[in-house]
């Protein structure tokens, strides 16, 4: 039997592949420790791990952004300002909660999301002296390549040379303070500073884990050996599920499509500077755009009201579970969360998404470059430009071989047992040698600190 520490930010895209995988570990006769927000702790005991909830300080800042300073700091300053404070801040909160979670017990692995950046002490120092760390990216992969943009941009690859000036401008103008200020805090933390830039840190956890395919990834010849794709991580399937009171009337005749702004539960969680609850966005243009095609509508809200009426071909709910709904769908017009889409490529949905925010133009990029769909490239489309992108993915019959494909390559791995695999693959050396990893003491006490 293992002892595993999962360390989770508290937005849905974050824990809820870790609640998987967690629920997976506990099946498998693993002792199962997640460090995240408070409001998880139900959830975390539900599956039967042991809950070891951040403080406030150390979790995912979920407060609205001031939006006349944003107005009045460049787009440059304020980029930066948005990752400082919503990862970079919590970062010596959570290093103390690491510490003090490792000083108390013996781990023999540990996965983190990408987000939670309080294990880049742990993995910058000694490797003998901390268990194996699995990196978990719930976003398309940062990873710095010659083959591919600079993360962030929302760009396809591009001519090597193209990539690397737009890699240079990347690191050296845009994120170079939020580079300089992880430096900084590292300093101020005991530790020696990033050997590598921002994005690229998962090049320093023993295994990145990708919850993707090959076949949507951007290919990369100058992939590091640490990356493993593992297919997607689906949560545990729904029980107990009451459908709406129209659920028989779904007319599987003709092609249905499902619309979505992100299902995030709790929603307090979602991006603290753009309203995800307004339905003009994007779920209301689909509704205009839809109400006299030849096809059936199902929007869900997050209990959001719709201001506009609902035509006769469209269906409303709160939230419908994705094992439960994906299998009836054709087409998904999203605004691009990356874990939704995953779910969608791999039940073979064609894709329509628009997404402006996050990391959801860069899964907008990859849903057009692996041809499973359209990238509307904005975030607030048009009704017409809604009806032409989701007439053309079901006309050109090129979207829905793409999209089988995809489900096929999906269908070929198990997300969940394959992390356990990795976690095996880890773990196996030391417990043959009999290691017992320790947490470096001198990180451990100026981590604590910080408290």
């Amino acid at each position: 039997m293992a002892d595993i520490l999962i360390a989770a930010l508290s937005p849905d895209g974050h824990i809820a592949p870790m609640l998987a995988v967690a629920a997976d570990q506990v099946k498998r006769g693993n002792t199962v420790t997640m460090l995240t927000g408070a409001a998880h702790t139900a959830a975390v005991r539900a599956v039967g791990a042991r809950a070891h909830p951040l403080p406030a300080l150390a979790d995912f800042d979920d407060n609205p952004f001031d939006a006349t300073r944003r107005r009045c700091t460049s787009p440059i300053r304020a980029l930066n300002q948005a990752i400082i404070r919503l990862f970079l801040e919590p970062m010596p909160h959570q290093a103390a909660e690491l510490a003090k979670v490792l000083g108390n017990k013996h781990f023999d692995a540990i996965i983190a999301d990408y987000g939670f950046v309080g294990v880049l002490p742990l993995l910058l120092g000694d490797p003998a002296q901390r268990p194996p760390v699995l990196y978990y990216t719930p976003t398309p992969l940062m990873l710095s390549s010659r083959d591919t943009a600079p993360y962030g941009l929302g760009l396809p690859p591009r001519h090597p040379w193209c990539n690397l000036a737009l890699t240079v401008f990347s690191q050296r103008v845009l994120l170079r303070e939020a580079h300089h200020t992880t430096n900084t805090m590292l300093a101020s933390l005991g530790s020696r500073a990033l050997p590598t830039f921002l994005l690229d840190v998962g090049v320093l956890a023993d295994r990145l884990i990708v919850p993707t395919v090959p076949l949507f990834e951007y290919p990369r010849s100058d992939l590091p050996a640490n990356v493993r794709f593992v297919g997607a991580v689906h949560p545990r399937p729904t029980g107990g599920f009451t459908p709406p009171p129209w659920w028989s009337e779904i007319d599987t005749h003709r092609p249905v499509v499902h619309v979505t702004q992100g299902d995030v539960f709790p929603r307090r969680f979602a991006r603290p500077d753009v309203d995800d609850t307004d339905m003009s966005r994007l779920i209301e243009p689909t509704i205009d755009a839809l109400r006299d095609a030849d096809v059936t509508v199902i929007v869900t809200t997050c209990g959001t009201p719709l201001r506009s009426r609902v035509p006769t071909n469209t269906f409303v709910a709160d939230h419908i579970p994705y094992d439960v709904l994906l299998p009836k769908i054709d087409v998904m017009v999203t605004n691009g969360g990356y874990g939704a889409v995953q779910r969608a490529a791999a039940a073979g949905v064609q894709l329509v998404v628009a997404g402006s925010t996050e990391d959801k133009p860069e899964v907008a990029a990859r849903v057009a470059w692996s041809g499973t769909g359209i990238n509307l490239r904005t975030g607030t489309p048009s009704a017409t430009a809604v009806a032409a992108a989701v007439n053309e993915v079901l006309r050109d019959d090129r979207y829905r071989r793409r999209a089988r494909e995809l489900e096929v390559a999906f269908a070929q791995r198990d997300g969940v047992a394959e992390i356990a695999a990795l976690i095996d693959e880890v773990t196996a050396p030391r417990r043959r040698n009999g290691c017992v990893p320790v947490w470096n003491a001198a990180i451990s006490s100026d981590s604590k600190g910080e408290t």
